[in-house]
């Protein structure tokens, strides 16, 4: 089981970066907000949870144990798997999920591609006694860009990825990109991302 990877960023995409470790490149599969607080060629650590399936394995990161400790938590849920855990997280920061779940608020969860009302209020009675547990942990990553490709293709593939309509995210991507031409990727991607859940 590998539980963390520190070494050098070589690559930084919408949805994984590639860290270097021991000689050995790691594929990690992350939220925007996570890959942008990286830096291609600084040191960075993440702590990650490993997927094995019978025809993969998957490396997961994530920038603290609380949001860790959140992925493998929604995935007891039935139905629900890394990739939608993943694109819980990226909707949902660790604490407003905390909430969402704790106070029942279905419509913050059904902001998330591929979680309907049913599936949400799941959930919530799954978990709501148990978000408590995980330790809420305080310092938001902070936000900065992501290379490679066009900034609207970059976070169209990244919505579409996260489960979106390629009509919707190309919609949402041109609004926030026709607002604030200059945003990085990342925030553009977390704008879009907003728009969206407030349009489901």
């Amino acid at each position: 089981m590998i539980a963390s990877v520190r070494g050098e960023v070589l690559e930084i995409a919408l949805d994984h970066a590639v860290i270097e470790s021991a000689g050995v490149g790691y594929r990690v599969n992350a939220t925007p907000a996570t890959l942008g607080g990286l830096q291609r060629g600084a040191e960075a650590r993440l702590v990650t949870a490993m997927i094995v399936r019978e025809d993969s394995m998957t490396l997961y990161g994530f920038p603290d144990s609380e949001s860790k400790e959140l992925f493998g938590l929604l995935q007891t849920v039935s139905g629900v798997g890394p990739r939608l855990a993943m694109a819980t997280l990226a909707v949902l920061e660790p604490e407003a999920l905390r909430a969402a779940l704790a106070e029942g608020n279905v419509t913050a969860l059904t902001r998330v591609p591929g979680i309907g009302k049913r599936g949400a209020e799941r959930m919530v009675v799954e978990l709501r006694d148990k978000v408590d547990a995980v330790a809420s942990s305080s310092g938001a990553v902070p936000l900065g860009a992501a290379g490679g490709g066009s900034v609207r293709d970059q976070i169209v593939e990244a919505l579409v990825g996260l489960g979106f309509p390629a009509k919707q995210a190309e919609q949402a991507t041109d609004s926030v990109l026709a607002e604030a031409p200059e945003s990085t990727t990342s925030s553009a991607l977390r704008s879009a991302l907003s728009l969206l859940g407030k349009t489901r």
